[in-house]
């Protein structure tokens, strides 16, 4: 970015300095000129119709004398640095004051054309040969009775214009200047607001490709570009803890595939090298089934979360009564809560309650939910599972009185591989995935699933399901 944006809107400043002052330099003058002579025509113009109309009349009708006259046509050549020429309509010389800086006026003008202007208020011309170089003359009838008796003429060098047109530029100059200089402001203001936020920005992207998830951008504007500090801040951190639960991930699986397998190797060699008698045999083959088993469960899980994980688990939901599929789950777990004494109760809303949903997916929530319930419910306890209609929404709770859930844990209880029971590794077949497939079920249907416990006192799970057309 230093070689390339920053340098560009340096040679991009500097570019438009050059093209504005080369702008105002080639530009100026022409677009001036015009202007300007017009808007001085237009004032001489004014000035001789105003005293050929309004004084000298005067003269024809022996109102004023001809010094009047002189001293007031004096007074205009002094007021407007030009030539003035009174002449009758012949073009005979009447009077003109002696203006500095032009030639004395002829006592005949040639080839006398009042009317040579056209319908222009004013000429440009040497006028006749009269003047050096070319001028703006300005000519106004004077009339007495119904005919012009005379004219009044005013003559002022083009080349004056040139005093005002060197103001007009030197002004054009200095805002000129004074853009520049602001725009230095704003090009300071990028720095400051765009470049260095950005450079912050490409160095993050720089230091997370090179796998420093630790690097953070501050962020210190609420604009885009503060969004997009925060966004990529919390994507490094998504992305960090993405990196630890993969090694976490990588470790839980190692751990929980080399325990059975230890154990299976042991029992094996054991038995082999005689260390485990025959007669033995039987309770050590056992033990290996059980640990299979886990190692059967703990793959059977790996996939099922591999589905979510891939986006390609399809959901094949159907119509179907929610009661049923309590009952035959709940019968599955008969010989485990025998052993316990716990007895499964079941309360429901109606003697048919319909929900739409996928019933193999749902069938296995009720299942990891039930075998959580048993495991860490004490002998001779009751588990409640409750279905409630409200709405259109079928709430199901799976509740227990075993050994509850710490409060610190309740946010942890779904990760994958999280054990609240430090001991389910040693003695107990648990994956620590349950909780997790079964969330993930729940989210794929667009639904809820929440969790009530209480340490010592017990735990309930509640989970929605979208109600079907059947129910009643």
């Amino acid at each position: 970015m230093r070689s390339t944006l920053y340098l560009k809107f340096i040679i991009m400043y500097i570019i438009f300095g050059f093209l504005g002052i080369f702008t105002v330099a080639t530009l100026g003058s022409g677009l001036t000129e015009g202007p300007l002579i017009d808007s001085v025509a237009s004032s001489i113009y004014k000035e001789t119709t105003r005293v050929a109309n309004d004084y000298l009349p005067g003269y024809f009708s022996k109102k004023i004398s001809a010094g009047d006259v002189h001293m007031q046509l004096s007074g205009i050549e002094r007021q407007l640095d030009a030539s003035v020429w009174f002449v009758d309509k012949d073009g005979q010389m009447l009077f003109s004051p002696q203006a500095d800086g032009y030639p004395l006026a002829p006592n005949e003008i040639s080839d006398f054309n009042p009317a040579e202007s056209g319908g222009k208020q004013y000429q440009i011309s040497d006028y006749h040969g009269s003047f050096s170089k070319d001028v703006i003359t300005v000519i106004a009838p004077v009339v007495c009775g119904y005919s012009p008796d005379g004219y009044l003429m005013i003559h002022k060098y083009v080349s004056d214009i040139g005093h005002i047109q060197d103001i007009m530029m030197r002004a054009a100059y200095v805002s000129l200047l004074v853009i520049y200089i602001l725009s230095f402001l704003i090009l300071l203001g990028f720095h400051f607001f765009v470049y260095q936020p950005l450079s912050r920005i490409t160095e993050a992207a720089t230091q997370y490709a090179s796998g420093n998830l630790a690097y953070e951008i501050p962020v210190n504007s609420e604009d885009e570009i503060g969004y997009l500090s925060a966004s990529l801040n919390y994507m490094s951190s998504q992305l960090r803890d993405m990196k630890d639960y993969q090694k976490k991930f990588v470790a839980n699986v190692s751990h929980d595939f080399r325990s059975p397998l230890t154990s299976i190797k042991g029992y094996v060699e054991a038995m082999t090298d005689g260390t485990i008698p025959p007669e033995l045999h039987e309770k050590y083959l056992k033990i290996i089934l059980f640990e299979t088993e886990r190692l059967t469960d703990l793959t059977q899980d790996l996939l099922s979360l591999n589905e979510f994980d891939t986006k390609t688990l399809l959901l094949n939901k159907e119509i179907f009564d929610i009661h049923e599929v309590i009952k035959r789950t709940a019968a599955a777990f008969e010989g485990r809560c025998t052993q316990k004494k716990i007895t499964i109760e079941l309360l429901f809303a109606s003697k048919y309650l319909y929900v739409t949903a996928d019933k193999h997916k749902i069938q296995q929530v009720l299942h990891n939910l039930l075998d959580n319930a048993v495991k860490f419910s004490d002998a001779g306890s009751n588990i409640t599972i409750e279905t409630t209609d409200r709405g259109d929404k079928i709430y199901t709770s799976v509740k227990d009185y075993g050994i509850g859930i710490p409060r610190s844990a309740l946010t942890k209880i779904w990760e994958r591989f999280y054990k609240t029971d430090l001991s389910r590794g040693k003695d107990k077949k648990g994956t620590g995935l349950g909780l997790a497939i079964v969330k993930e079920i729940i989210q794929a249907h667009g639904e809820n699933i929440n969790v009530v416990s209480t340490e010592g006192v017990g735990t309930e799970f509640i989970f929605s399901l979208p109600k079907g057309t059947n129910s009643n």
